[in-house]
């Protein structure tokens, strides 16, 4: 039996460990780094990661790494021995305070954006002590940020931080003006992850799932989700035992893994953490998706990570639950017992009214990519229109501010099952409502939108500093009142009835909500990726960033266009991968069927038998087989003139209005001939075997 207190952060520098082997001095002055912010001495460093070294050392470690978060999305690391050389052959295991503080890395073979020529090659990693070092294999990994030689920001971690540090300031002001005392406020996630499981084998034998995540071409088989049956259902012994073996493994890095279960669609599953600060929620999170594909291979299995990998089933995301706390234990967005007169809970609820108002082109732009545009407004996940979910009471109190009236809370309603050995119970004051991109649901807001692949630091600035940016507002009109609590009361009221168009509790899938009512709000509807990335310059957004901190102007013209570079590459990946697939493998197979029927039409000519299936089957195919070859050639044409175009914008909205068009169009042609080749000379694993694939 496995002994989970026992095993739980057994491979992860925490706090006990740091209190067991450091001195009182030190292990003070590093929790105050923590904490406040603090610089951490050089000499203090030196025993730090002496300690550290010999810790990981014990665990099997033989090297470690500086891990850190390019713009790529995917971690970085490079590995070094603790290995010292020493006079007559020998070696010692060292690691010093300077070596745990700063790491080197070639900053010009990462995106950049153009910040950094190819001769400029130095960039720094720098360790974030806020997020515990963990050894896995026999490496010691140190979490860090990555910044280039100049200053600018490579990561994906480094604003993350600094818009922590944003609105963990604004919003300690703010509970202090409102009697809740606190030294500090720290914004937390949850974040829930969605993932496939398909038999390794049938993966290898699908190139476009090899090389872009998703299958290009597919059939629907005969039966999908239409049943639900999958949904929570009962756990396959395959998969239960590749369940089991990722809670071992993540519990051992720390990684409060919770809750897991079957999701909507066939092979489609969720693992869902207890939260915990963001950074470091966005490491485990990070660390859960790594864990999941390496222990998949380990039990014969896939683990398929891409926002689509199935047409015609639901596609995975990662719903992001936020909240905000201070260091003495109070949520901010926890109601209590009197919600309508909890003025920090209010205000703060309001203030992340106003900002995803205000900047909800920042929320959209901040889950754009490739696979997520596949996956938004398709009635599986929220659409590309950005509103907020309060529900029934906390709407009604709302409301009821707003129109100056007194809120009358309802008498608790229970439920009762009709059995009488099943007790009632008390029902939630409000329904859920899965429709919505970011949902008040008890204590804290769920960003829906995310994609299951993304690095959810992007999503958690945005929300950060958006919420700050509100919060300053806030604090400064009641820095300047003589009477907080009449102040407070004001602000909640106007802030509602100037924002209260971004509130919305309805079925967000609906006609009506997408082309009546939301444009009669004034909400935007951001359909596209390159359409969404663009809004990074816009110049209020400049603005925002480079007052809390977060980016140079600079900085954010280098994140889109990193951002559409990366978008042009993967469809540019796709597209190729296509016409590959089509010109090698399906076009010559649906040949070689052909050549079957031709060869039986004509045996049976010459008995005189009837041949009105071949000739049948064999007309069509071939009639899809020319159409199919037609399109492909002209998908290549296309994919070549976009490589061809040299702006960015222009490139990344050719390839979204034209190339995956094109492909659209190929992709129908090629699954209808799927549906009268011959499964012996179809070339690819069906929706069907991947889908239902047996224990």
């Amino acid at each position: 039996m496995i002994n989970v207190p026992e095993m739980f952060g057994s491979m992860v520098f925490n706090d006990k460990e740091m209190k067991k082997r450091l001195s009182a001095e030190t292990y003070k002055a590093l929790k105050n780094t923590i904490s406040e912010d603090m610089a951490l001495s050089p000499k203090l460093a030196d025993e730090i990661a002496e300690a550290m070294k010999e810790w990981a050392i014990e665990k099997g470690a033989t090297h470690y790494t500086h891990w850190f978060q390019p713009m790529t999305g995917l971690p970085a690391e490079k590995h070094d021995s603790f290995i010292d050389p020493q006079e007559g052959g020998s070696v010692i295991m060292t690691f010093k305070g300077k070596e745990l503080i700063k790491g080197e890395s070639d900053a010009s073979s990462f995106p950049s954006g153009g910040m950094r020529e190819t001769a400029e090659a130095r960039g720094y990693t720098a360790w974030d002590p806020t997020s515990y070092a963990f050894v896995m294999g026999t490496t010691l990994y140190i979490p860090t940020c990555f910044i280039s030689y100049t200053g600018e920001v490579l990561d994906k971690k480094t604003p993350l931080l600094r818009s922590m540090s944003a609105i963990g300031k604004v919003a300690t002001k703010l509970a202090n003006l409102l009697g809740v005392k606190c030294n500090s406020v720290k914004s937390t996630v949850g974040a829930e992850q969605e993932y496939f499981l398909i038999d390794k084998e049938m993966y290898d034998g699908r190139k476009d799932l090899i090389y872009t995540g998703r299958t290009l071409f597919g059939a629907p088989p005969p039966k999908g989700q239409e049943l639900e049956e999958h949904y929570f259902g009962a756990i396959r012994p395959r998969v239960l035992a590749f369940m089991e073996d990722v809670d071992a493994k993540l519990w051992r890095l720390g990684v409060n893994a919770k809750t897991r279960h079957n999701e909507v669609a066939p092979c489609q599953h969720e693992l869902v953490p207890v939260y915990s600060s963001i950074n470091v929620a966005i490491d485990h999170n990070l660390l859960t998706m790594e864990v999941l594909k390496k222990t998949a291979e380990e039990h014969g299995l896939a683990c398929l990570l891409h926002e689509k990998p199935f047409k015609g089933v639901n596609g995975s995301g990662k719903h992001d639950n936020w909240s905000i706390s201070t260091d003495t234990g109070v949520n901010l967005l926890s109601p209590g017992k009197d919600p309508a007169n909890n003025l920090l809970f209010l205000l703060t609820v309001s203030a992340v009214i106003e900002g995803v108002h205000k900047h909800a082109d920042l929320l959209r732009l901040s889950v754009a990519s490739a696979g997520n545009d596949h996956r938004l407004g398709a009635n599986e996940a929220p659409p590309a229109i950005i509103s907020i979910y309060l529900g029934d009471e906390l709407k009604a109190i709302f409301d009821a501010i707003d129109s100056g009236k007194t809120y009358k809370k309802e008498k608790a309603r229970t439920a009762s099952i009709g059995v009488d050995v099943i007790p009632e119970f008390e029902r939630d004051t409000s329904d859920r409502n899965r429709t919505s991109p970011l949902a008040f649901t008890g204590n804290k807001f769920e960003f829906r939108a995310l994609g299951s692949s993304l690095n959810a630091s992007c999503p958690n600035v945005m929300i950060n500093v958006a919420v700050a940016d509100a919060m300053e507002r806030m604090v400064e009109r009641l820095e300047k009142s003589k009477d907080v609590e009449k102040e407070a009361r004001k602000l909640v009221k106007e802030t509602y009835s100037e924002h209260k168009a971004i509130v919305f509790n309805g079925n967000n899938y609906s006609d009506e909500w997408i082309n009546v009512e939301s444009k009669r709000r004034g909400l935007p509807e951001i359909k596209s990726t390159p359409e969404a990335l663009m809004r990074y310059t816009r110049a209020e957004n400049v603005a925002l960033f480079d007052h809390f901190g977060i980016f140079k102007a600079r900085e954010c013209e280098a994140r889109r266009d990193i951002l559409l570079e990366q978008y042009v590459k993967v469809i540019n990946i796709e597209a190729h991968t296509m016409y590959k697939m089509t010109a090698k493998q399906i076009l010559p197979a649906c040949v070689a069927f052909m050549n079957v029927l031709s060869d039986s039409i004509k045996n049976k000519k010459e008995l005189g038998m009837p041949y009105d299936y071949e000739g049948s089957v064999l007309y069509k195919a071939s009639e899809l087989v020319g159409t199919a070859y037609a399109q492909n050639n002209e998908l290549e044409e296309l994919r070549k003139k976009a490589a061809g175009m040299t702006d960015l914008h222009d490139k990344a909205t050719y390839l979204h209005d034209v190339v995956l068009a094109k492909m659209e169009e190929l992709r129908a042609t090629i699954d209808e001939l799927e549906l009268i080749i011959s499964s012996q000379y179809w070339p690819l694993p069906s929706y069907g075997d991947m889908l239902f694939y047996q224990n």
